[in-house]
């Protein structure tokens, strides 16, 4: 029978599958205000583009620049609105995922690399 204690929760996420351990980061009010944020640049976005019948609309690079450094990786697929619209969504997943992770690190607190110990 396995001991009960083999998972402390020290955070090192061994014995939890990636998908619980990346739901437990995605699921931060931190990272979730951020993807809510993101989105809706995204809708104001295609909404702009789409009412814009000139073809000259910038309003994608809103949602470019706010889910950046992750979106500019995936910038370099084909020309499309699809890449772009994927690029985005990559992009915000990614820096959600890194939101969550350090609102976690620093809420749970006197862990490894703290003056609190």
């Amino acid at each position: 029978m396995p001991d009960a204690n083999t998972n402390t929760g020290t955070g090192s996420g061994t014995g939890q599958p990636f998908s619980r351990r990346l739901r437990h980061v995605l699921g931060d009010a931190v990272a979730l205000a951020y993807l809510a944020v993101c989105a809706a640049l995204l809708v104001w976005a295609i909404v702009v583009s789409a009412v814009d019948d000139s073809g000259e609309s910038m309003a994608a690079v809103i949602p470019l620049l706010a889910t950046a450094p992750g979106s500019l990786l995936f910038l370099v697929l084909p020309d499309s609105g699809a890449m772009l619209l994927l690029a985005v969504v990559l992009g915000a997943l990614i820096n959600a995922t890194v939101i969550g992770w350090c609102s976690r690190a620093l809420r749970r607190g006197g862990g490894r690399g703290t003056a609190a110990s």
